[in-house]
């Protein structure tokens, strides 16, 4: 039977959801099941009018939170505006990022010369915004461990039709954000040099995302992207909740983990 949600916690105030990777949360005009929100809806009850308490970005998976009733969504907004809430992330980025932990403190704003109008940037009149990041661990792929990629030198090249196609160097990054600014992690590591693997709009090459807009992605486009969708996900957030502290988790799908779990045992028959 398909499961309509993936319920990390739920009491009568309050459901937990691990949203997959690929569904929107907010409402479309198709249908209940094409949205988290609709999707709280059908489970719910069709008198149930719940709230979505964080947001997360269609492609990335991991814990939202959405509150039962107006009172529990007014109580946990509160918490969420102080920024008494520690959300933390998980990230697959191209390249093996140097610095074993760092913080990325870049302002953010509206990309001006873009011509996606969704996309934001580095920019010195923007809004604070600040990443913590820890690097997991860094690893290469190669045929051995069944990469998508073809063989070739580690380092950028340029691939057919013109797509540029990624390093075979990559990290995985415990990621806390700081600030919660539109795209911040994704933003924030495209700066350092290191985007997120699957990043259509701020992995290099606009015209990737303009091709999923407009579908006509091609081969080439997703050989270069690697995953269906960015490799981001919102592993857990923690808070103190009516005097208690709390905190919620869920691990990432069966891909993100594919991935690295490939590159272990492609390192371990070296």
């Amino acid at each position: 039977m398909f499961r309509v949600l993936n319920i990390i916690h739920e009491d009568a105030d309050l459901l937990v959801i691990n949203k997959p990777a690929g569904l929107v949360c907010h409402p479309t005009k198709n249908g209940e099941m094409s949205s988290l929100i609709g999707r709280a809806r059908l489970h719910l009850g069709n008198s149930a009018q719940p709230h979505l308490i964080n947001r997360l970005d269609r492609e990335t998976s991991g814990v939202v939170l959405i509150a039962k009733n107006s009172e529990t969504a007014g109580e946990l907004g509160k918490i969420l505006e102080s920024r008494a809430i520690e959300k933390e992330y998980l990230a697959i980025v191209h390249g093996h990022v140097a610095e074993e932990q760092g913080t990325i403190d870049a302002p953010l704003g509206k990309d001006e010369t873009s011509i996606v109008a969704v996309k934001d940037c580095v920019r010195a009149d923007g809004a604070s915004s600040q990443t913590e990041f820890f690097v997991e661990r860094r690893f290469s792929r190669d045929g051995r461990a069944g990469s998508p990629l073809p063989a070739a030198r580690p380092d950028e090249i340029q691939g057919a039709h013109g797509v540029t196609r990624p390093t075979d160097d990559f990290s995985l990054l415990r990621i806390i954000p700081r600030t919660g600014r539109k795209h911040q992690i994704r933003i924030h590591l495209a700066h350092i040099g290191h985007a997120i693997v699957g990043d259509k709009l701020y992995g290099g090459d606009e015209d990737i995302y303009m091709a999923l807009v407009q579908n006509r992605l091609t081969p080439e486009h997703r050989a270069a992207l690697i995953f269906e969708n960015h490799a981001l996900h919102a592993r857990s957030i923690k808070f103190l909740w009516r005097e208690k502290p709390v905190e919620f988790s869920c691990e990432p799908e069966p891909w993100f983990k594919e991935f690295i779990a490939t590159e272990l045992q492609s390192a371990q028959r070296k």
